[in-house]
């Protein structure tokens, strides 16, 4: 695993967002770039303007200049800056507007935020027409292995995930991964919520990532976390906003009235997942009862990467029937026309693994299913039913989502 084994900083891994975002930069005044924590945004912005200031709102002097008087602290960026965790000012946005009105040169800022919520919120309200928005989320593996950093085996692929820092600094991944979530519940969190018993939301947080894969059952979430159903919705909701979950809804028809209607949970990290999950080295994945789930995890997040990445809005969604026939995963690429991903972590193709890709291309006439499948051997085969795809070899498939 390439994980915290170097003993020195390696160079910055070129991010596919980046071309998405140039473009962004000449057809807007603003752009803004959203994702979790250290998913490489700084970095990112840091890259598309190298020549323009650069200022941290996480910083406390730098946050109380700019609530106390930000038109003087904007005088500093007349010709653009670049403005990290921009949430934390909220007041800031209203003063950039009249910026961009007065002067409609494109490219002018970059807002950086963790929470899209906060984000979103303050855009709508004053930067509407004059904002792009992208999604940055860690590395995907095509990144990594592009620089030769890639994973070398699926349990370290799964144990690891992609968060930036894993790849570019000397630090074990579970090291790394519990800061990050000590971090996270201590600072974002309780800010967000006024969380006061933070080992109930933690508890809750590992349940969730027990029901990666599966049918989103809030109500026997909440039961299970002792918590009340509005509180689970409300605690779900601010892990979705901050990009350390996301929900991927079924594909249905009005017309088909035995399709599943209720989404199904991810994380946006399987290491975050794993992690949660109790897995400390990457030995425990070989026979642990949760590897598929998290290997299904991994391979949604390639997916939404494969969009988000390239600045298209996600299209990602799954197909089931109450009886249980399923295609793991949809990728809308042309109008009806699907790229349909079945996702199986064992090493040896069995005949069963395209039972649902089979029963649905039989049923649906009026859509196109491009059919893969995705598993966790080296075998590349181009077969009738299916093109099969090792897990370390997602090129095919992904090059075909953007």
């Amino acid at each position: 695993m390439s994980g915290g084994k170097s003993l020195t900083r390696k160079t910055p891994v070129p991010r596919l967002a980046a071309s998405a975002a140039r473009e962004r930069l000449a057809g807007f005044p603003i752009l803004t770039i959203t994702g979790p924590r250290q998913s490489g945004k700084t970095t990112l912005s840091r890259l598309l303007a190298p020549d323009v200031p650069y200022f941290s709102l996480e910083d406390p002097d730098t946050r109380a200049f700019a609530t106390e008087d930000p038109r003087a602290f904007l005088r500093q960026a007349s010709d653009g800056a670049i403005f990290d965790e921009v949430q934390r000012v909220p007041g800031l946005f209203s003063y950039l507007q009249g910026m961009v009105d007065g002067d409609r040169r494109m490219g002018r800022f970059i807002l950086t935020g963790s929470s899209q919520f906060e984000l979103m919120e303050s855009i709508t309200q004053s930067l509407a027409g004059r904002a792009s928005m992208m999604t940055l989320l860690p590395f995907s593996l095509g990144e990594l292995q592009a620089v030769g950093r890639g994973p070398s085996s699926v349990d370290d692929l799964l144990h690891a995930g992609f968060f930036p820092p894993i790849y570019d600094r000397p630090v074990e991944p579970t090291h790394w991964i519990q800061d990050y979530v000590g971090t996270y519940l201590e600072r974002d969190v309780r800010q967000i919520l006024n969380i006061q018993d933070l080992a109930t939301f933690q508890r809750f947080v590992q349940l969730c990532a027990g029901r990666v894969g599966q049918l989103l059952n809030v109500t026997s979430l909440a039961a299970d976390a002792g918590v009340t159903r509005v509180t689970a919705e409300s605690w779900l909701s601010v892990l979705e906003a901050s990009h350390l979950v996301f929900l991927v809804r079924p594909w249905f028809t009005n017309l088909n009235k035995r399709l599943i209607k209720t989404p199904k949970l991810y994380f946006g990290d399987p290491g975050l997942a794993a992690w949660f999950l109790g897995v400390r080295e990457a030995g425990h994945l070989h026979a642990h009862p949760q590897r598929g789930a998290l290997f299904e995890n991994w391979v949604m997040t390639e997916l939404l990467k494969a969009q988000c990445h390239r600045g298209i809005k996600p299209t990602l969604c799954f197909l089931r029937d109450k009886e249980g026939h399923e295609i793991d995963a949809l990728v809308e690429t042309a109008p009806d026309t699907f790229h349909a991903v079945e996702i199986k972590s064992g090493e040896t193709i069995a005949s069963d693994f395209f039972a649902g890709l089979d029963y649905w291309r039989a049923r649906l006439d009026r859509q196109t299913l491009v059919p893969w499948l995705v598993h966790g051997g080296s075998v590349h085969q181009e077969r009738e039913k299916a093109t099969v795809l090792p897990w370390n070899d997602l090129s095919p498939l992904i090059d075909g989502l953007g």
